[in-house]
């Protein structure tokens, strides 16, 4: 009995030691301490400059992530807004080449890229230029806004300059794509 006794233990040690090399890794996560319960604050909404009808300060919020999967070169930044009236949604803030030694973006970058850890550069959005344009949903509505940061398996976005649309910063990216985080966040007006 006492011999079983011994089997039974080493078999559930070795079970044990096991489970613990084979530790999956830990979820890619994206959050923002400036985005609270879901919902953006006043001062990343858009300014009356963009003529949407909402008079925020159209300052990108800070953001964080960890846990970036193994053999990542480069991040990509994409805040689309899913249910804009386009018929095919519209993105707001795209950022390319984020180097996989940083771990978060600073609040307020500008259209400038002032802020933005090098080579990263903000492209073309829905607006026409660069840079973030702050979320204004049309009065009455609500709106599910998606902020996802894709760890690519390559350092730069070949070809992708500030004027490249959207399109192609999603085509590029998504060819070379390890690994997404995303963060959602509802809003209404």
């Amino acid at each position: 009995m006492n011999a079983l006794k011994k089997i039974i233990a080493a078999g559930l040690l070795s079970m044990l030691s096991g489970a613990a090399q084979a530790n999956p890794p830990l979820p890619f996560k994206l959050s923002s301490p400036e985005i609270k319960n879901g919902h953006f604050e006043n001062s990343h909404l858009s300014s009356a400059a963009l003529g949407l009808g909402c008079v925020g300060g159209n300052h990108s919020p800070a953001l964080e992530w960890e846990h970036a999967p193994a053999g990542t070169q480069s991040f990509v930044l994409e805040m689309f807004d899913k249910d804009a009236p386009t018929g095919h949604g519209w993105v707001h803030w795209t950022v390319v080449n984020i180097p996989a030694s940083s771990h978060a973006l600073a609040a307020g970058i500008g259209s400038d890229n002032k802020g933005l850890p090098l080579p990263a550069l903000q492209t073309r959005t829905d607006f026409g230029m660069p840079g973030y344009g702050g979320p204004c949903p049309p009065a009455g509505q609500t709106h599910h806004y998606v902020i996802t940061l894709k760890a690519l398996n390559i350092a730069t976005l070949p070809h992708v300059t500030a004027d490249a649309t959207p399109a192609l910063v999603g085509y590029l990216a998504n060819m070379n794509i390890l690994a997404a985080a995303r963060l959602e966040v509802i809003q209404s007006r």
